[in-house]
């Protein structure tokens, strides 16, 4: 009866679209695949998700249960693009690998280009790794053997050796022969690259002025130069700020000896763009490389060193209000009063670290001088510390009937969004300059100095004009 009931879930017509108006997956399409993957009905699972592209299925791999997504890769056979465990977080790929045999993996990366093969593999242990790349031909197993030796997040994990290289004597017409009738080439490609025989990189030939010139002219003389390249060993990140600057599509990858040994193509790159944004703005948050599918216990790893720091620092700032203990019983009102300076300054820090951290990621500062920048921050937070002086002082002042104390609160404001100012810029740089990440140290140095120098500012000129 179960079964009976589970069919006829099957069958119902749903909406098949995959995709709702706002690009999430649609719930119904979702439900239908799963529906389908219990049922074990391989033809209507074909039918749902044969023809995805790799995105759509990875995530649906992600959306589905994880006792689901075995199956799902079983069911759809031959019909699934391996291409799409590249797609999925990483905790989420790790967990799929492990469940299949590698005799199957090694099978679905010879049918995979290099660098999503790499993207597979690299994650996996080594003793898998080693299993999965001896089952391979020997040409495929150097070629990935080969950029395993790269550092990782080199141009040398993320380039493809599947590319079209031709010698500079060949003419026009031989290479797009060449093209028509060789079935090893790449499916997809926007460049020729024209190489000597000791395989060292000498030009590229777009495939527009390719198509346009006459056979007979030699590919030499419509070959453009050399202008971009990049070596197996430069950081990703790096190479796509090359792609950004000069709009590329593809760059060739050298060795050391200025061969030409892979191409990274603009699809690579929109990737490492994506995971370099997404690792810094997890690194200012403190949570290092955490994703959305991590269990529970790794996330408590992953955040609980830098919430341990962060209580460290707050105790520091602790300590200061415990020195103007006294004062403080004096007047009650500055224990209401003086988190809105430590949060204001704390808040005009974070949005100066934030560009700052930007601007060291993306090289901007080094098109700057550094000493502009750090007067134009003390400039904004003294500006915007004398606008909001103005503000919390008179607010101050009519809460409490006391305008001494709106004066207090005022100067206070003042000086910590200077500071802020000033540390949320010169932090970033001395980390920088030590050889520190700052995306993931700024944060936690930024606080302390809005919250100690805040809080000492205010209860200390409270004290000093009290005591007068």
């Amino acid at each position: 009866m179960e079964t009976e009931t589970l069919e006829r879930e099957v069958e119902e017509p749903v909406d098949l679209a995959v995709r709702d108006e706002e690009g999430s997956l649609n719930g119904a399409y979702v439900a239908a695949v799963a529906a389908a993957v219990e049922a074990r009905d391989g033809e209507r699972l074909s039918e749902l998700a044969g023809d995805l592209h790799e995105s759509d299925l990875g995530d649906i791999l992600q959306a589905l249960d994880r006792e689901d997504r075995e199956p799902f890769i079983e069911l759809l056979g031959s019909d699934f693009d391996w291409t799409a465990l590249t797609e999925v977080d990483e905790a989420v790929r790790d967990e799929i690998l492990e469940a299949i045999p590698n005799a199957a993996i090694a099978e679905a990366v010879r049918e995979l280009d290099s660098d999503d093969a790499i993207g597979i593999l690299e994650d996996m242990a080594e003793e898998d790794r080693e299993e999965i790349l001896a089952a391979l031909p020997l040409a495929e197993r150097i070629a990935l053997e080969r950029s395993f030796d790269y550092p990782e997040e080199s141009a040398g994990r993320r380039m493809t050796t599947h590319f079209i290289a031709v010698p500079p004597f060949w003419t026009v017409g031989q290479t797009i022969d060449f093209l028509r009738e060789d079935d090893r080439l790449p499916d997809d490609f926007t460049e020729i690259f024209v190489v000597d025989p000791r395989f060292r990189f000498l030009g590229t030939v777009p495939l527009d002025r390719l198509l346009r010139t006459k056979r007979p002219v030699r590919v030499e003389e419509v070959m453009g130069e050399v202008t971009h390249s990049v070596s197996a060993t430069d950081d990703q990140e790096e190479v796509a700020r090359l792609f950004e600057r000069y709009n590329l599509l593809s760059v060739g990858v050298v060795d050391e000896n200025d061969r030409l040994v892979g191409v990274i193509t603009i699809d690579d790159i929109v990737d490492v763009i994506e995971e370099e944004a997404d690792e810094d703005i997890k690194r200012l948050a403190g949570v290092g490389d955490e994703e959305i599918s991590d269990t529970f216990v790794s996330a408590v790893r992953s955040r609980f060193i830098w919430l341990l720091i962060n209580l460290g620092t707050a105790v520091l700032a602790s300590a200061v209000i415990d020195i103007f203990n006294g004062t403080i019983q004096q007047m009650v009102a500055l224990a209401v009063l003086m988190p809105i300076v430590a949060s204001m300054g704390g808040n005009a820090g974070t949005q100066t670290m934030t560009v700052a951290v930007r601007a060291l990621a993306t090289r901007e500062i080094e098109t700057i001088n550094p000493l502009r920048f750090i007067t134009r921050e003390a400039l904004v937070g003294l500006a915007n510390g004398v606008l909001f002086a103005i503000i919390i002082g008179t607010v101050a002042s009519l809460w409490f009937g006391d305008f001494q104390l709106g004066g207090i609160i005022a100067t206070a404001m003042v000086i910590n969004m200077v500071a802020a100012g000033l540390a949320g810029i010169l932090i970033p740089l001395t980390l920088e300059k030590v050889g520190a990440d700052p995306a993931i140290a700024s944060s936690v140095f930024v606080t302390t100095v809005t919250d100690v120098v805040g809080f000492f500012a205010f209860l200390g000129i409270a004290a000093w004009w009290f005591a007068i």
